[in-house]
């Protein structure tokens, strides 16, 4: 039994000291393990870790920490109830079990243990020497000197700090162990000078946690606290006379005095840590904005009214308009009157109100509402003497503002969002926040009262909705407010009809010019004047609409809005039936010739008025220019009228014009574009179709093919449609392909004009070098006032030697980060570091790849040259560098032998040097100087300077005096002949002391630092012959630094100082920047900023395992990454120290080399470690341009003289430069479920606080659910920011509870909103996941922050849109087209968006948002379900209807990787163009496309909704082609026109055909992308990269992805269903299987490539075509090559796609998922059933289902049109014959049934079922042998009746699938089920056979793995593959 339980304890100790996975990271212990249900878990924490720390030297007093630990958590949670309590006690009580058993001697008593921790308190504190700590770090600190790799001084603090908090343990352990015994033992236990030196210990741990700023703490290390900009922010907080008093026991930290937050957080109980939060946040604001204003000085700093101003009007903007929109006076009565202590009050509860709002903080004018009427309340309190409790949140309880004030809202929201079934139930069933918002935009919230009335409707929980189908209704419930989102496409048309309107119109009026053969008469213009009828129809139509979208939001709305709606239907009701009748009426007038024109001129009258009243109305409205005029007249109440009519008004969406100027821009774009799509529609697709339209319509077309219904008597309607319907759709999407066109041409001259692409080699960037620092001075660098002067005043060199040497720090530095990533070597890296250019050269010296063996050319030319000296020096200064390599090398060589020479030998420098120069001068170096001779020269120079470039030893030192001396005689004799008598003296003394062997004797040893530097570049320099023309090789490191280079020449904003600029804040998904104000001190000042990194559980750092693991080709990530970046690879090998040759195992003996390994993949994938990597070069940036800064000035804080001005050494280690950095740059990754995998020890957790180990400012935002025993032990919710301490552990910053679950809505912007709390600053940059970043580009983001304070417009810039360049474009050809696509958007796109267009948007990031507007209005992303899936972009559409305004910028960019395999890419547009489906429905959309003037709507439409419309529009015009053609085909029609005249050949069908086809392969798609080439590239790269990917079959992927975006878009505006895909973004090194391939693309585009190859094989079979067969490929092959497209595409990209082995692995496995039945819990990958229920599970409304089925009506016309053309019935068209094809599909039904009769059910009679099946297989036969035998059918006729039957019975399928619950009920289902079994069988057949062909042949899979991959992972592949010979898959 002993032995179990020792087992038993074994085991538990083992699972509590679990081993965590990341590698460098020590075990967790014991202290790791407290479960977080546990309310005081930190100190269990903190007592069991220092238990885990002291056990090997103290085991008795560890055991006393763990059984004090143990008694925590017994009074926490005395029955065990929480989560894990139970195991974690049991854990602990099995390891004091075993303290003791280990305990030596016998019984312990238990009342030594406060002796005993007293003792060892003082011998702990003895050991590790406290005091002597403490000092050592207080001189260190002092001396400002740092070493190491954190810097002696950070050891210091982590070691102090260390055993700091370990004795803050045990003193607390102690004194809560001397509460148990009384006072008189416990002074006598504990004595006062232990006392004394416990407290004074405690007080220098800091163990307070703090963010940023320590204001709740003292710090020695933080030197933001110094800075009067923070002092003086802080001070303005105080506590100031006239408050009320708080009460006595209201409790302090003793660090800081009583300010405004703890009067707020005493009268409406916020929480503790969120006012802990908003202090810092508040303080961070201040700070910043006063630094714009300029640097508070003084002993007592004070901070300006006009800082707080501003940041009061900033905070307070949304909740001013809101009060002037509500007609509602702010609670304040007249601002002018409020202090600027009153303001900062304000300001603090507004933050206060927001940092606890939870999910309210999407609910902006709420909080609005909640502010205003706590403003009044706080009114109140401040009138009184003594503070007290705010009425609004006084509960039982207490005062608690989450509980009364956010707690109830929140209920009523999460009722609604638990009543939307995960977003599957209608929009218009349940309230989202947009509806919860939009209640108080009207007076009526007030009704809402304060404190809450929550007995109001606004408070109402809906009870659940019915499941019936034919419901859709729920019950009681509160309806929507201002808008329903009813699912239909019904919405592009209400959100737009101007433009259906203006395009309608316009077809209408061509369509009258071209029937009237071009000519404008009287005719014409009658005709053209039904355009009037036309227009009021349409707008009925409107109103018909915004009668019935209204619906469901009557009862809730405004009634003047409801009204509005009623009296516009009212007036285009009357309108267009007064307007319709005049028209008619004029017409019959018109006809008669005998009456007068008096109606018709009525109704020219009529219109006219109308037209003019409406054009006037819209000319004041719409036209930027008006609006003041109208503004004006606003108090004319018919003004009010007409604009109240004319334009619902909204809170949002007001003041939504542009300046004239930028009216102008875009207006001139598009009549540009309107022009050329109109021309294109007249002359091809309108005016052709005329003349056969016409002779179309006068046929009378007797005889048909089959039995007619419609035809007859209506001049061949059909017919007609037919042939104009593909033209009309064309003509509604080729407006998008003139937009791509011009757009592409105008973002191409705006790059030019920017000055893109200039630097597009490396050669350019050689070229170009020498301008660099003059331009990084002028752009990078902040403005220096005596450098424009040295210019002014003729010092030309001296400015440039000053700009290349504070130029090389900053490229040097971007070198050193090159060599870090691994791309390039060290030996590039030396010839790239530029010199300090900070020595005695009288020359700017350049990096030595610009000089390499230009010494050797410029030797070559002298030696060979027999020219005059002019004519030398002119070949020499061809080539700048050369010129400069030569003056570098004379220059050089005179300073070094002047420094280590004697007198004598200075003088003989002196002189050759003098002669020379009177040489030059006199133009007779050639004659002066023996030119031949100079490689001897070179030759003893090189051997001089490398014996000077060692270290000294007397044997180097005589070598070098005997080289010298070498030099000398050489110099005398062979090379030099000077006329030596001017000079005898000199040369005389010098040849004694030669003589005399005394010359040069006393040589000087360089010791000198920048001299050593010196000699070695010296040496460099002479002994390079090989060319540096191609460095650096690595492609990547080409590009950064050719663009960093190039951006260095375009425009941009000066840069500020560190310190005045915007401070920002980087969430990975947020960066927020904040500029300061230029000041005359050249410090740190701009907009800070924070990064928003949203998180959930991908890939963090990759592990070995994931690194090394094979798949089953035998290729691991590892060996996939070397082959894709083998430069890199040999790099990394060599950043290590380890052999290139080495293999990964080898590397196992060295664990830092192992974690080296993982960050070196992980660097290369889509993981968080590269994000935060990149991310954090902003503050590396920063920390680098503050030190400098700093020392320019000799700036006293930082202690630095100017005369080291350009020594970047130790910037990192700054304590200044950090807390510089610090304050502007924030990074926070919000981890969702960080706290989860922390309790479930998931290795996601580790790596994570892997993180924030190596990142010190990295911060961590999550969600902790904690179980508490309330209520029956429900759960908490907290949100958490954490960073890491000095153990390698997460120290808790701020905990703040939320009211309930915060994923209400979308995962994604919930996690965003948790945590932008955290934020600081005046700018946020979000950053996804799968993004990085570069040093270099962080250098810019200064300059980036100023564009907030530029001109862009009416509208200040809200958010900054910045270019991205997709990494990921080398892994595959696939990732290179998304590359590429994604480039040319990205950068010409987005750039044409913002300027003319103004209608870019957010698409999700990198972009940097005004941080301070955007969470004052909703944040910066929306988050209700299901209709904001696409949640970024709807940032943008809140910022543009809130009267922001967004810009894009070029000059820096972030890196963005894409998804690289088909699956992952088509999962991603799925997403995407679901998303888009869903905006369709959005209120959003419906007023940008209302309020937008017409001009500005139309950008907006055709880049955002109308983009995936078009592509819809694109493919149902080839459905509209073929369908039509299987019309006249089937029919006759074609047939008996085409004999008649041959009028189908015409130039409109051609030109439409082939505008469709050239958009369906994506060419115009490709436009922007191949002058985007152009641009950056030249016109030679580009030519040769858009060839080579057509190679790479481009068009097929383009094609492909042209199926993807209809169908989901199509499918989510129908049904809904969309949804977040989480692709994984991993490397393609997987094949995928048949069957995944099949399950994906099954419905969206293998069922619509079949429909196609239906059509075409029709059309082929039955139409009638003069041209034959070559004439039906021109006009069907670029539907063959969509439907091949569609069927193969997947196979086509996929790995190993053509592999004989994989084809049969997948045809097995294929098989066995149809065939596998399922059953409960079997999901869609395992069997076909489970996943044909999934596939109809987006079919849920009674709307989708009947939509279902008539879209599904289309299949049964092929059974109607082929019968009739079989050779059995003749020339029979009567309905007998279609009536006979339904009685053989039944037959043909009848026997499948027969064979597929369940064996189930038939186990009993087995031998009976078998004989009646094949008695009917027989029978079958029989009878249709005897049938073609007999009758006139033919076997041409079975395959046509197979032909007709297989649509049919898809068609039937298809509606039964719709209505499946009726079919379920009627028990017919499982039939149905069988029949579509057979029919994905037979479809994945006919996939599948042309794949297994190529599959026979080798050659095709080596082609498919080139087509897919570089060579070099080409190779590697096909050697992997033979190595693989013998893995255990390869049997088959």
């Amino acid at each position: 039994m002993s032995q179990v339980e020792d087992l038993w304890e074994r085991l538990v100790r083992a699972a509590l000291r679990g081993h965590r996975a990341a590698a460098g990271r020590t075990t967790g212990g014991i202290s790791a393990n407290v479960p977080s249900s546990l309310a005081n878990n930190r100190d269990i924490d903190d007592i069991l870790r220092a238990a885990d720390e002291i056990q090997d030297e103290a085991p008795n007093v560890s055991r006393v920490l763990c059984e004090h630990a143990y008694s925590l958590a017994q009074n926490l949670d005395p029955n065990s109830e929480g989560r894990g309590v139970l195991q974690f006690k049991t854990g602990l009580m099995s390891v004091i079990k075993q303290k003791l058993a280990k305990r030596e001697g016998g019984t312990i008593d238990r009342s030594q243990d406060i002796t005993l921790l007293q003792e060892f308190y003082k011998q702990y504190r003895e050991r590790h020497n406290v005091d002597k700590l403490r000092e050592e770090e207080l001189k260190l600190r002092e001396s400002g000197v740092f070493s190491g790799n954190l810097g002696e001084l950070e050891r210091k603090t982590v070691q102090r700090k260390k055993v700091l908090a370990t004795l803050k343990v045990l003193g607390h352990v102690l004194e809560q162990l001397t509460k148990e015994v009384s006072p008189e033992e416990a002074d006598r236990l504990i004595p006062e000078e232990l006392k004394r030196m416990m407290e004074s210990d405690a007080a220098m741990t800091e163990d307070i946690a703090y963010n940023i700023i320590p204001l709740d703490t003292t710090s020695t290390t933080n030197k933001i606290v110094s800075f009067n900009e923070v002092r003086t922010a802080v001070s303005a907080l105080k506590y100031y006379r006239g408050l009320p008093k708080l009460p006595e026991d209201f409790s302090l930290p003793s660090t800081r005095s009583i300010d405004l937050f703890d009067l707020l957080h005493y009268t409406f109980g916020f929480q503790q840590d969120n006012v802990s939060n908003q202090r810092e946040h508040i303080v961070h604001l201040l700070a910043n904005e006063q630094t714009r204003l300029r640097i508070p000085e003084g002993p007592e700093p004070i901070l300006d009214e006009a800082a707080v101003q501003k940041v009061f009007l900033k905070s307070l903007d949304n909740y001013i308009k809101w009060c002037n929109y509500l007609d509602t006076p702010p609670f304040w009565s007249n601002l002018d009157a409020v202090s600027k202590e009153k303001k900062l009050l304000f300001i603090s509860l507004y933050f206060l109100i927001w940092g606890e709002a939870a999910n309210i903080r999407f609910i902006p004018e709420c909080l609005c509402y909640i502010f205003h009427h706590m403003g009044r309340e706080l009114e109140e309190i401040l009138r009184q003497q003594v503070a007290a409790p705010a009425k609004s949140c006084m509960s039982d309880n207490g005062v608690s503002f989450l509980d009364q004030v956010i707690r109830p809202v929140y209920d009523a929201i999460a009722a609604e969002a638990g009543n939307n079934e995960n977003g599957r139930a209608p929009h218009s069933a349940w309230r989202n926040y947009d509806d919860f918002n939009e209640y108080f935009w009207s007076r009526h919230c007030f009704k809402l009262g304060w404190p809450w009335r929550t007995n109001c409707s606004f408070f109402l929980k809906p009870t659940r909705r019915s499941k019936n189908i034919l419901k859709t209704g729920g019950g009681k419930r509160r309806g929507k407010t201002s808008f329903v989102e009813h699912r239909t496409f019904l919405h592009l048309y209400h959100s737009f009809h101007r433009l259906w309107m203006f395009l309608f119109m316009f077809f209408q009026g061509l369509t009258i010019l071209a029937f009237n053969n071009g000519r404008f008469n009287s005719k014409t213009l009658r005709e053209v004047l039904s355009l009037g009828p036309t227009y009021v129809v349409m707008k009925f139509i409107e109103s018909v609409l915004d009668v019935i979208m209204m619906y469901g939001a009557y009862s809730t709305s405004r009634h003047v809005a409801v009204s509005r709606i009623f009296l516009r239907f009212a007036w285009f009701s009357v309108a267009s039936v007064f307007i319709c009748f005049l028209y008619v009426k004029a017409l019959e007038d018109n006809s008669n010739q005998n009456s007068n024109s008096t109606v018709f001129r009525l109704y020219v009258v009529v219109l006219a008025i109308y037209a003019g009243i409406h054009f006037f109305v819209s000319f004041l409205l719409r036209f930027p220019a008006c609006h003041r005029l109208t503004n004006r007249c606003d108090s004319w109440s018919v003004v009010r009228f007409i604009k109240w009519m004319h334009q619902e008004h909204y809170y949002v969406g007001r003041g939504m014009y542009e300046r004239t100027t930028d009216f102008i821009k875009y207006m001139i774009f598009w009549l540009v574009v309107l022009g050329a799509k109109f021309a294109f529609a007249y002359f091809l697709l309108i005016r052709p179709l005329v003349k056969p339209t016409r002779q179309i319509v006068d046929m009378d077309i007797v005889q048909y093919s089959w039995h007619d219904f419609v035809s007859k008597n209506n001049h061949n309607a059909l017919t007609v449609a037919s042939l104009w319907t593909p033209v009309f759709l064309i003509y509604l999407f080729d407006t998008h392909l003139f937009y791509t066109v011009i757009s592409a041409v105008w973002g191409f001259l705006l790059g030019a004009r920017d000055r893109l692409g200039e630097i597009r080699s490396l050669d350019a960037m050689h070229k170009l070098f020498e301008r660099f620092p003059e331009a990084f001075m002028d752009s990078l660098h902040v403005p220096l006032r005596n450098r424009a002067s040295l210019l002014s005043s003729g010092r030309v060199l001296e400015r440039n030697k000053a700009d290349a040497a504070r130029f090389a720090p900053f490229w040097n530095e971007i070198v050193k980060n090159l060599r870090e990533e691994d791309c390039i070597t060290n030996l590039e890296m030396e010839q790239l570091l530029m010199p300090r250019n900070s020595g005695s050269l009288p020359l700017v010296q350049w990096p030595l790849f610009l000089l390499a063996s230009k010494i050797f050319l410029a030797k070559d030319i002298a030696v060979e040259s027999k020219d005059s000296q002019d004519e030398l020096y002119d070949r020499i200064s061809r080539d700048d560098y050369m010129k400069y390599a030569v003056e570098e090398c004379y220059y050089a060589i005179k300073f070094i032998l002047t420094s280590i020479l004697d007198d004598e030998g200075k003088k003989w420098v002196k002189r050759i040097d003098e002669d020379i120069r009177g040489s030059i001068t006199e133009r007779n170096i050639n004659v002066d100087v023996e030119l031949n001779k100079l490689p001897l020269v070179i030759q003893k120079v090189t051997a001089l300077m490398g014996i000077l470039k060692k270290e000294h030893t007397p044997e180097l030192e005589t070598g070098a005096v005997k080289a010298i001396q070498d030099l000398y005689d050489v110099l005398r004799l062979d090379v030099l002949r000077f006329n030596m008598r001017e000079h005898l003296d000199t040369w005389n003394m010098l040849s004694k002391a030669r003589n005399e062997g005394r010359l040069f004797s006393k040589l000087k040893w360089p010791r000198d630092a920048e001299l050593k530097e010196l000699i070695n570049r010296l040496y460099s320099l002479i002994t390079s012959k090989e060319s540096s023309a191609n460095i650096p090789k690595n492609l990547e490191a080409r590009r950064r630094l050719e663009f960093f280079t190039n951006s260095l020449f375009m425009e941009m904003p000066l840069a500020r100082p560190v310190r005045e600029m915007l401070s920002f804040r980087y969430v990975l998904s947020h960066c927020y920047c904040l500029y300061y104000h230029l000041q005359t001190r050249c410090v740190i000042n701009f907009y800070s900023c924070s990064v928003f990194t949203p998180y959930y559980s991908e890939t963090v750092l990759y592990s070995m395992s994931e690194l090394l693991k094979k798949n089953e080709d035998g290729i691991s990530i590892l060996f996939y990454l070397q082959k894709i970046y083998p430069d890199e690879w040999k790099n990394f090998l060599a950043r290590i120290g380890r052999d290139e040759n080495i293999s990964e195992n080898e590397l196992n003996d060295n664990p830092n080399d192992i974690l080296e390994l993982r960050f070196w993949a992980s660097y290369r994938g889509q993981t968080l470690a590269r994000t935060v990597r990149g991310m954090m070069y902003y503050r590396k940036a920063l920390m680098l341009q503050s030190y400098l800064e700093g020392m320019i000035t000799g700036d006293t804080e930082a202690g630095i003289t100017p005369s080291e001005t350009t020594d970047p050494q130790g910037f990192d280690l700054s304590p200044e430069s950090r807390a510089q950095a610090d304050l502007k740059f924030t990074y926070v990754v919000t981890c969702q479920i960080y706290g989860k995998q922390k309790e479930e020890q998931k290795p996601e957790a580790a790596d994570i606080a892997l993180l924030m180990q190596r990142n010190e400012a990295l911060r961590v935002a999550f969600i902790d659910e904690v179980e508490t025993l309330k209520d029956g032990g429900n759960k908490e919710y907290i949100s958490k920011l954490v960073k890491a301490d000095i153990n390698g552990k997460d120290k808790e910053i701020y905990s703040i509870k939320l009211p309930g679950d915060p994923k209400l809505g979308e995962g994604k912007p919930e996690n965003q909103n948790h945590a932008i709390i955290f934020t600081r600053g005046n700018a946020v940059q979000t950053i996804d996941m799968n993004q990085d970043n570069y040093f270099e580009e962080a250098l810019k983001v200064r300059n980036l922050l100023e564009e907030f304070f530029r001109d862009y417009g009416i509208h200040p810039p809200t958010i900054l849109g910045v270019r991205e360049h997709v990494f990921t474009g080398s892994v595959s050809s696939l990732a290179s087209f998304m590359s590429n696509q994604e480039g040319s958007f990205v950068t010409m796109g987005q750039r044409v968006l913002a300027n003319p267009l103004k209608v870019r948007m957010h698409y999700g990031h990198p972009d940097v948002f005004d941080r301070v507007f955007h969470i004052t209005r909703g944040g910066i992303s929306k988050a209700s379900r299901v209709i904001n899936i696409s949640e970024d972009i709807f940032a943008g559409f809140n910022s543009t209807l809130r009267q922001g305004n967004i810009t894009h910028h070029e000059y820096i960019q972030v890196g963005k990787g894409r998804d690289v395999g088909l699956n992952q890419i088509a999962l991603f547009e799925g997403k995407v163009a679901g998303g888009n489906g869903e905006q369709v429905l959005s209120r959003d959309i419906y007023r940008l496309g209302q309020l937008f003037d017409f001009f500005r709507m139309l950008s907006f439409y055709f880049t955002t909704v109308g983009y995936y419309f078009c592509t819809m529009l694109t493919v149902l015009s080839l459905y509209a082609f073929l369908y039509g053609k299987a019309y006249l085909a089937l029919s006759g029609v074609g047939a008996s026109i085409q004999d008649r005249a041959n009028i189908l050949q015409n130039d409109a069908l051609s030109a439409a055909l082939n505008a469709q086809f050239l958009f369906q392969i994506g060419i115009f798609t490709a436009v922007p992308m191949i002058l985007g080439f152009i641009l950056e590239q030249g016109f030679l790269r580009a030519v040769v990269g858009f060839v080579t990917m057509q190679f790479q079959l481009c068009t097929v992927f383009f094609t492909f992805s042209l199926g993807t975006r209809t169908h989901y878009f199509g499918r989510t505006i129908l049904h809904g269903g969309a949804k977040y895909h989480a692709t994984g973004r991993g490397f393609v090194v997987k094949h995928i299987k048949f069957t995944e391939n099949y399950r994906l693309y099954s419905r969206s585009h293998f069922v619509k490539g079949m429909e196609i190859v239906l059509l075409l094989v029709v059309y082929a079979a039955y139409g009638y075509n003069e041209g034959g067969a070559l004439s039906y490929i021109l006009l069907t092959v670029s539907s063959w090559f969509l439907a091949v497209s569609w069927l193969f595409a997947p196979y086509l990209f996929n790995p190993a796609g053509f592999e004989w082995q994989k084809t049969v692995e997948d045809f097995r496995d294929w098989t066995n998922w149809l065939l596998y039945r399922g059953g409960i819990g079997v999901k869609g990958e395992e069997s076909w059933e489970a996943w044909w229920d999934e596939e109809l599970a987006h079919i849920r409304t009674f709307g989708g289902r009947v939509m279902e089925t008539i879209l599904s009506l289309r299949f049964f016309i092929f059974q109607y049109g082929i019968v009739y053309k079989l050779d059995a019935q003749g020339t029979n068209t009567s309905l007998t014959v279609y009536g006979f094809s339904w009685v053989a599909f039944a037959v043909i039904l009848l026997l499948f049934k027969v064979f597929t009769f369940s064996q189930k059910i038939s186990v009993n009679f087995q031998l009976v079922l078998r004989f009646v099946q094949g008695l009917s297989f027989l029978l079958a036969l029989a009878g249709l042998a005897a049938a073609i035998i007999l009758t006139e059918l033919t076997v041409t006729d079975v395959f046509a009746c197979i032909l007709a039957f297989i649509p049919t019975g898809w068609g039937i399928l298809s509606i039964a699938a719709a209505w499946k619950p009726l079919v379920k009920k009627i028990g017919v289902w499982k039939s149905f089920r069988s029949v579509a079994r057979l029919y994905d069988a037979g479809m994945g057949m006919l996939i599948f056979i042309p794949i297994a062909l190529f599959s026979w042949f080798p050659f095709i899979s080596t082609f498919q793995t080139r087509l897919m991959f570089n060579q070099a992972f080409s190779r590697g592949l096909e050697i992997s593959l033979i190595l693989a010979g013998n893995n255990p898959n390869t049997g088959l």
